[in-house]
């Protein structure tokens, strides 16, 4: 059959196929668990099978004909796991870009957040300002205020509470898009 095969009878090929045909796709079955790569590895081994013919050497052609098949099945699954790895990767630089485009518009709002927040603390009469510069930007503690603007640290409570109060009224915090 080899021969009538190698001198060009397709029909012989496409008996080969129906004799063996079960037995590769159990072979490539066996190592891929899935019917469809199981097939298409089946289908790779018959065309691999067909160009190997003329190297065939006449001893045990279904050992030989199992062996092509358990090598296209592992080539096949050896394939299936880089693109599987590939899209993993491919998933985790998405997820970083995405995390890293997440951070430029966190930081993006930040920046205007300062802004504004700037904007309206230069809003703020003089005498609410510096109180509030000191004891939430500058981090300073009542004590610190008083010494430094030489009042006492009740007025510091004081203007500091009526600052607040001031900001309450007059501030409308800006709806946020989230």
């Amino acid at each position: 059959m080899i021969k009538q095969i190698l001198q060009g009878d397709h029909a012989k090929f496409r008996c080969l196929i129906d004799s063996y045909g079960r037995h590769i796709y159990q072979v490539t079955y066996s190592v891929l668990h899935q019917a469809q790569d199981a097939e298409d590895a089946a289908q790779e081994a018959f065309v691999q099978i067909y160009k190997s013919l003329p190297q065939y050497r006449s001893e045990g052609f279904k050992t030989w004909i199992t062996r092509i098949a358990l090598h296209k099945a592992i080539d096949i699954k050896r394939k299936l796991e880089r693109r599987k790895a590939e899209v993993n990767n491919s998933e985790d630089v998405i997820l970083q870009t995405a995390d890293h485009q997440a951070d430029v518009v966190r930081q993006l709002l930040k920046k205007e957040e300062k802004e504004l927040l700037r904007q309206n603390i230069l809003s703020l009469p003089h005498q609410h300002r510096d109180i509030i510069v000191d004891f939430y930007l500058k981090e300073e503690n009542y004590e610190q205020i008083a010494l430094k603007s030489q009042i006492s640290v009740r007025t510091v409570e004081s203007r500091l509470y009526r600052a607040r109060q001031w900001i309450r009224t007059h501030w409308k915090e800006a709806p946020r898009d989230e």
